[in-house]
């Protein structure tokens, strides 16, 4: 089974609205566990306006499944990982300024920095992941600049669902078998939601790990947090 790692930024954009703590990111995050999730997937941003830097070392130590840190490798960002000592740090190529993630790594251009950053993270026994296309060149970098995971970036596939699945998903296929190939365990995130997370499980191989925010948080205003994950949990099985 493919395995849900929750992001909780957005409950973290509703608390920095008002100021205080409601709601409650940590809380957020037990219970997202509670509730049978397999990982929490943080993003914190330079501007923290959502997840802070001091949000990453207040959930670290409630963390019972696995915590997943994503973000640009600044020398900020760094520091703070290699003191949390996440299970798995994602590296997306974001500028200050992103509003989300939208684009994957240029593994070719970067090769050097990213070589860098993933050395040091490996020091202290972090899993790697780095944000990727379905550029098959970009996944040759990938696994050329070592890390342990892809993370295939789906808003590509979650854009053209509606239009035509089968088209789609299909550069998502292939370029998961080509990770494969090289050696890379596969996770994938951005988009995915309730009606289009099913197909893309069933038709690209392996996925070990998918990365979900927004649509679940945003479905958990409707249904409930605990009934939301449950619904995503029985799409991945």
């Amino acid at each position: 089974m493919t395995k849900l790692s929750v992001n909780i930024n957005k409950i973290a954009t509703i608390r920095n609205a008002r100021g205080g703590n409601m709601p409650d990111v940590k809380l957020a995050a037990i219970n997202c566990q509670k509730f049978g999730v397999h990982g929490i997937t943080v993003h914190p941003r330079p501007d923290e306006r959502h997840i802070t830097y001091q949000d990453v070392y207040d959930i670290s130590p409630i963390i019972t499944t696995e915590f997943n840190i994503e973000g640009y490798p600044s020398k900020e960002f760094i520091d703070l990982v290699c003191k949390v000592k996440p299970n798995q740090v994602t590296l997306v190529p974001d500028p200050p300024d992103a509003i989300t993630s939208n684009a994957g790594w240029d593994t070719v251009k970067h090769k050097d920095f990213l070589c860098e950053v993933i050395a040091e993270f490996k020091e202290f026994g972090i899993r790697t992941s780095v944000f990727v296309d379905t550029n098959l060149k970009n996944i040759d970098g990938a696994a050329k600049i070592r890390t342990d995971r892809i993370e295939l970036y789906t808003e590509p596939y979650a854009a053209n669902f509606a239009i035509n699945k089968e088209i789609a998903v299909a550069p998502f296929t292939e370029a998961a078998k080509h990770a494969l190939k090289l050696g890379l365990q596969i996770n994938a995130g951005h988009d995915l939601n309730l009606e289009n997370l099913k197909y893309f499980v069933k038709n690209v191989p392996d996925v070990f790990e998918v990365s979900i925010g927004h649509a679940l948080i945003s479905d958990a205003l409707y249904f409930g947090l605990d009934n939301t994950i449950k619904l995503y949990l029985r799409e991945l099985r």
